[in-house]
């Protein structure tokens, strides 16, 4: 009889267990039925914007493009979406070239598909067509327009990594649908521009924007924010699950993707969780769980996808996953989400926001999926 080494079964063990299917869309919808019967208050969210109330609004538009992953594995989640995109008369945010108010789209492109019909993109064509005819060619340094204002021109383009997230995927959807060619075209242009910009590609990190590159945490540590980096794992995972395998800009995206993982799985902390500076991923450094949320989505996805390596990422995932539970209130409320910011800081248990559910919900239809694959280990 063979002899098992004890150290090789002491490994084996210690990897974490992927759950069941059913386990996890069973959390996905107790979290996403919670913030849709919240969704018409943000009372219980003290620290939220006014402009959290609009569903048109990047911070709500999160979660219900999020939705659309979860309608597509549970029916139950269809009208909800259609309802919504109906109220709204399918427009998008009232900013003409902001990223941010372009992310809803690719709820109403999803809807279009899903009985909304050609009505559902009618506002997005229009939309696009202006951005299109009077493309911004501003420059990408990120200058306030007041002093420690957060607004800056240079947000008609995507200037700021959260909007790798906001804006291709979106484009790339609705492109592919209206079979314009314009959409890729932008969207190929203006990521590598970007990228070129906010990338370090020595840390194989991004910046949140220009204002970052030279500052430093009490450390000397160069100042990585986790959501930031999350908004794009995710919108990266988006844009090549969007492009044909044989398309060529698709290579480029997949390198970055992975170039990036190597380095976040790394930086994952021993809890699960990643820190809201990344750099900074000490034993007493809180949880959060919108960083968190999106790095598990993007793990979960390549790992299903065949894009990263199951050994190193799926355990990764589900130690994300795990931790992201442990957010999880009593009443299926998601708590440790930094509220709306462009940096690391402070967050609380109690502390929750209509984005970080959307990163919870993308994160449980991807594990949902790795699940589905019957490897439970």
């Amino acid at each position: 009889m063979m002899l098992v080494p004890l150290a090789l079964v002491a490994a084996v063990a210690a990897q974490p267990v992927l759950p069941t299917p059913d386990a996890i869309l069973a959390s996905t919808r107790r979290v996403a039925d919670w913030q849709l019967a919240h969704k018409d208050s943000i009372d219980h969210m003290p620290a939220a914007r006014a402009s959290a109330r609009n569903p048109r609004d990047w911070q709500q538009a999160t979660f219900w493009v999020a939705l659309t992953e979860l309608a597509d594995r549970d029916p139950h989640y269809v009208a909800p979406l259609l309802e919504l995109g109906r109220a709204q008369q399918w427009r998008l945010g009232d900013k003409p070239f902001h990223a941010d108010d372009q992310l809803i789209a690719q709820a109403w492109e999803w809807a279009s598909r899903h009985g909304g019909g050609r009505t559902a993109i009618a506002p997005a064509k229009a939309y696009f067509d202006n951005v299109f005819s009077h493309r911004p060619q501003g420059a990408l340094a990120f200058v306030p327009r007041k002093p420690g204002s957060g607004d800056s021109a240079c947000t008609d383009r995507w200037c700021w990594c959260d909007a790798l997230f906001m804006a291709p995927p979106t484009l790339l959807r609705l492109g592919r649908t209206l079979r314009d060619p314009r959409y890729a075209t932008f969207v190929h242009d203006e990521f590598r521009a970007t990228a070129d910009y906010l990338y370090d590609p020595a840390e194989r990190l991004f910046f949140r924007d220009s204002r970052f590159f030279d500052r430093r945490d009490a450390a000397g540590r160069k100042l990585f924010w986790s959501r930031g980096n999350g908004w794009v794992m995710a919108g990266l995972a988006r844009v090549i699950d969007t492009l044909p395998r044989g398309d060529p800009h698709r290579a480029y995206y997949v390198k970055m993707f992975r170039d990036m993982a190597g380095r976040l799985v790394a930086l994952q902390k021993p809890d699960g969780y990643w820190a809201p500076s990344l750099l900074d991923n000490g034993s007493g450094t809180p949880p959060e769980s919108s960083g968190t949320g999106f790095f598990t989505y993007a793990f979960a996805w390549g790992v299903k996808a065949g894009i990263l390596d199951r050994r190193i990422y799926q355990p990764a995932a589900i130690r994300g996953w795990e931790a992201l539970n442990r957010a999880v209130q009593p009443g299926g409320m998601l708590g440790w989400v930094q509220q709306v910011s462009d940096r690391p800081d402070a967050v609380s248990a109690s502390e929750t926001q209509y984005y970080g559910t959307g990163a919870y919900v993308l994160a449980g239809t991807a594990m949902y999926d790795l699940a589905q694959t019957g490897v439970r280990r």
